[in-house]
């Protein structure tokens, strides 16, 4: 048995039974870590001691039969998330020393059932990029291919599951930054509904992480421990004044049924407008066939928005910085701290005025409608998550797709940001390898507050088809090159 490639569901069934401990567990992870996370950099800070003093603590919880829901499971969380007494450095020297003196409450609901926090994992600054680097931690390697980056913004969080250095991890999403690493580094990555898990960070910027929609979200190798670890998350906080009330339906429960064969399942391969690397197109049209020949009801849909790529790529990036923008008084005090990418995006924002930003709400409203009205005619929507596999370690996206240059900088190749738009759950299922050995992800949508049916649609794809289950029980390609 090898405890890296044990899932969460199956330590708790294990810690239940005696037959491993969880300090055993924790002892076994942080001896993994400490020999590979050199290669990956995916932790950037250790929590060793309160983790093994925890994991004693859920070793007494099983001995005495009284353990909470995730007891002695070990966890990762993202560095942009604020862990009372644990150093959150947001990936910026500026805040390389920064202690937290309260939890974010995803981190408190984790800890509340018993969940063990290893640690800390990389992130670009402030989580302002779709790949994983900063200049105080420098990049996240994806575990397939060590000469790839992981992706980002949770592109550390990915990397540690995908790795076995955890079972689960907590990222964040306001344009894909769970989804692109999940799709990159093989696991699921789920970004519930918006509202669905408190969004508390920061206390005095609450009303901030509407634009776009700001989520908390799951990173498993699995869709069972997905929906524990949600199970565990969700529900009202009264400090999130955009929180939703926990709907006592039980996700892990929701998932023992298959999702039925009447559902409605759309797909496309580019809504519309994005460019998709010819072996990610193979590999999602392979899903789409097996889907097909399975019995269920798959059926290719047209989308419109109305827009160019370079429009619409245009109008988010214009939102995204106008939360950046508020950072130019910092970033002028400190102009060789941040790093040149950030300091872009810091003056796009700041030179939006308040005018031209409200006029993106029509916008936003467009793809709103949009994917409104192709929801009233099918139940799940599937598409690539992004339009290309992993790039280069050093890279921030791809120069080109079929020989077609991009400008990475503005994320072409992301295929998520319009469920940041509209705040609908949307999670990446990691359906297979390009021919290069690098992984592609599905990721499937449906409405507002249908959570439980996206998760049922992935429980259902995983039972049935082949999926990956990170690098950790695959083969890892290529030595790191600097």
């Amino acid at each position: 048995m090898k405890i890296a490639q044990l899932s969460a569901s199956e330590l708790i069934n294990l810690y239940r039974k005696k037959e491993l401990s969880p300090v055993e567990v924790t002892d076994e992870l942080f001896r993994k870590i400490a020999a590979e996370n050199p290669s990956l950099n995916a932790f950037v800070t250790l929590n060793e001691e309160e983790a093994r003093k925890r994991a004693k603590e859920a070793e007494h919880a099983y001995i005495k039969n009284v353990p909470r829901p995730l007891e002695g499971v070990p966890v990762a969380i993202k560095d942009l998330t604020n862990t009372k007494g644990l150093r959150t450095t947001y990936g910026t020297p500026l805040y390389k020393n920064h202690i937290p003196d309260r939890d974010a409450t995803v981190v408190h609901r984790l800890k509340a059932a018993g969940a063990i926090i290893m640690g800390k994992t990389n992130t670009p600054e402030f989580g302002y990029k779709a790949t994983t680097d900063n200049p105080l931690f420098g990049p996240t390697r994806n575990p397939w291919r060590l000469d790839t980056n992981a992706g980002g913004s949770s592109g550390g969080s990915a990397a540690s599951v995908s790795a076995g250095f955890v079972p689960l991890a907590e990222g964040s999403d306001g344009g894909g930054s769970i989804r692109i690493p999940a799709s990159l580094c093989g696991i699921f990555g789920f970004k519930p509904t918006f509202g669905k898990i408190p969004y508390d960070n920061h206390l005095n910027s609450v009303f901030s992480n509407h634009e776009p929609f700001v989520h908390y979200g799951t990173l498993t190798r699995n869709v069972t421990d997905c929906a524990l670890m949600f199970d565990v998350i969700k529900g009202y906080a009264d400090t999130d004044p955009f929180s939703l009330p926990n709907d006592s339906v039980s996700a892990v429960e929701a998932i023992k049924t298959d999702v039925p064969r009447q559902v409605k399942i759309g797909w496309t391969l580019d809504f519309g407008m994005f460019r998709v690397d010819d072996d990610v197109r193979n590999v999602f049209l392979q899903a789409i066939d097996q889907l097909s020949a399975a019995g269920f009801d798959v059926r290719a849909v047209d989308i419109h928005f109305g827009q160019t790529l370079r429009e619409y790529m245009d109008d988010f990036v214009r939102l995204w910085t106008a939360g950046l923008g508020s950072l130019k008084e910092t970033a002028d005090k400190h102009p060789d701290i941040f790093s040149p990418g950030l300091m872009t995006m810091i003056e796009k924002g700041n030179e939006l005025t308040a005018v031209e930003y409200k006029r993106l709400e029509s916008y936003r409203a467009n793809v709103w409608h949009t994917l409104q009205a192709l929801f009233r005619d099918i139940d799940i929507l599937l598409s690539p998550t992004l339009a290309v596999p992993a790039v280069p370690w050093n890279q921030e996206g791809p120069d080109e797709i079929n020989g077609q240059p991009l400008e990475a900088q503005d994320a072409d190749w992301v295929m998520t940001q319009m469920y940041n738009l509209t705040g609908q759950p949307a999670i990446s299922i990691p359906i297979g390898l390009t021919k290069e050995g690098l992984a592609v992800g599905m990721q499937a949508a449906a409405a507002r507050l249908n959570d439980d049916l996206v998760l049922k649609f992935a429980r259902t794809y995983e039972r049935y088809f082949p999926t990956l289950s990170g690098a950790v029980n695959g083969r890892r390609g290529s030595s790191v090159r600097n």
